[in-house]
């Protein structure tokens, strides 16, 4: 399985956070899945690629770039992908991550994470997929993010049914019992 992994470019972040994005790079490569990201240098992007890439894999295991060639330019291009795909700009490189991806795993972040994940749940909501989408609810990271989605359905903003609901997990040990 590919799976796409939205996360902070910051390194400017709790040291925890890091280690979170290590323990979920290592998960990936050792359950044997292949691991589609940013392509770029920094924060949870680092820490999850680089463990992923120095993990024990098969060959059929691709750390997979995908990169705006405004990112390249500004210095921050990753070395080590497998498959480094450069991108016109943020709207390609969302919709290539969507399209190789068969799942999203997303972790503590800011707008640009933020964007990532609304891309894909607002794709999945109109039918462009079929995907889960799973967020990782760190120490509570994404809980004013689950008071907002619970106000939404209370003033029927959200469907009763939604079509494209993410998955909070709230541990990489909880994710890793819920992940397809």
């Amino acid at each position: 399985m590919k799976i796409a992994v939205y996360c902070s470019a910051k390194d400017a972040i709790p040291e925890e956070y890091k280690a979170l994005g290590r323990a979920l790079g290592n998960w990936i490569a050792q359950a044997g899945h292949s691991l589609v990201y940013g392509g770029a240098t920094g924060g949870l992007m680092t820490r999850v690629s680089e463990a992923f890439r120095l993990s024990p894999r098969t060959a059929e295991q691709e750390l997979i770039g995908v990169i705006p060639t405004r990112i390249i330019a500004s210095g921050r291009q990753a070395k080590g992908c497998d498959r480094m795909i450069e991108v016109a700009d943020m709207a390609e490189r969302k919709r290539i991550m969507r399209e190789i991806a068969d799942c999203f795993i997303v972790l503590p972040g800011s707008y640009g994470t933020l964007d990532e994940l609304f891309d894909v749940v607002a794709s999945g909501t109109v039918g462009e997929h079929h995907k889960r989408i799973y967020i990782l609810n760190h120490q509570g990271f994404y809980n004013d993010l689950i008071c907002l989605a619970q106000k939404m359905h209370a003033l029927h903003f959200l469907p009763e049914q939604e079509t494209c609901k993410p998955i909070f997990v709230d541990s990489l040990e909880q994710l890793q019992k819920t992940i397809l």
